[in-house]
């Protein structure tokens, strides 16, 4: 995670990086919905600042619905598997520990818009 423009959303904005599956689960099973930033590898994936720069203004936009951490390179291959959301850069959703799906690559702002409004409204089965 050497880009800046990652750096960024730890230091700047506070997201926590996680660096384990258990972190993982800590982060995605509290209450509430959240999304993780996969980010792949840095230097062969050209998306992946602008997904970096695009994260912050989405959670702005849904005022504050959603909380967002980034996956460390530690565990984004098993997080991955675990989600069947492969492509990379990724956001992936989560809401009270079920993963209700995810936005590979960049997008248009108006089908994030859409994409993530339907996320939002899964229902997801009590546990």
């Amino acid at each position: 995670m050497s880009h800046p423009l990652i750096t960024r959303l730890e230091t700047e904005f506070g997201y926590p990086v996680l660096t384990s599956m258990a972190d993982v689960s800590s982060f995605t099973e509290a209450p509430g919905h959240h999304v993780i930033f996969v980010p792949g590898d840095v230097r062969r994936n050209l998306e992946t600042p602008d997904v970096a720069v695009i994260l912050p203004e989405l959670r702005q936009a849904f005022q504050g619905r959603f909380d967002c951490a980034v996956a460390a390179e530690s565990v984004e291959s098993e997080l991955r598997e675990a989600t069947g959301v492969f492509k990379t850069p990724s956001l992936i959703f989560f809401t009270n520990g079920t993963c209700t799906g995810g936005i590979p690559k960049v997008r248009d702002w108006s089908e994030y818009v859409e994409r993530i409004t339907h996320l939002l409204a899964q229902p997801v089965a009590a546990e």
